[in-house]
């Protein structure tokens, strides 16, 4: 279990960067202020203290993640010492693995950067040409 000589209690936006959900603890403040992230089912502010047992549901992007607090952590670790702060349901990571995949399957989207530079042109021409 992950050293948690300091974590008798722990501030939700510290826990979340803590277990790595987030690079810093204002972005997960942020995602706490924006409604992102829930805590037994309902909203919090960055200040709310966790505990063992709780149960947190996390928005990132299109990911989705369901979690139960499993210890309390205020320093960030590395990431296996993270993981054994939390226990994810079968269930969420299942729906993530299917997000990914239709992630993957999406083609790219195709955007310019402006202007077409002289390399650029040159290479449509020959796709132009080529038809």
């Amino acid at each position: 279990m992950p050293n948690t000589e300091t974590a008798e209690k722990s501030r939700i936006d510290k826990w979340l960067f803590a277990a790595r959900f987030y690079k810093t603890r204002s972005l997960a403040a942020e995602a706490i202020e924006r409604g992102r992230v829930h805590l037994n089912g309902s909203r919090v502010k960055p200040s709310k203290t966790l505990a063992p047992g709780d149960h947190i549901a996390i928005r990132i992007g299109n990911y989705h993640y369901d979690i139960e607090v499993l210890a309390l952590s205020n320093k960030r670790a590395s990431a296996a010492i993270a993981q054994q702060l939390y226990l994810e349901t079968e269930e969420s990571r299942q729906q993530r693995e299917i997000i990914a995949e239709r992630l993957k399957a999406q083609p790219s989207p195709f955007y310019t950067r402006g202007r077409p530079t002289k390399r650029d042109r040159r290479e449509i021409m020959r796709l132009k040409d080529s038809e």
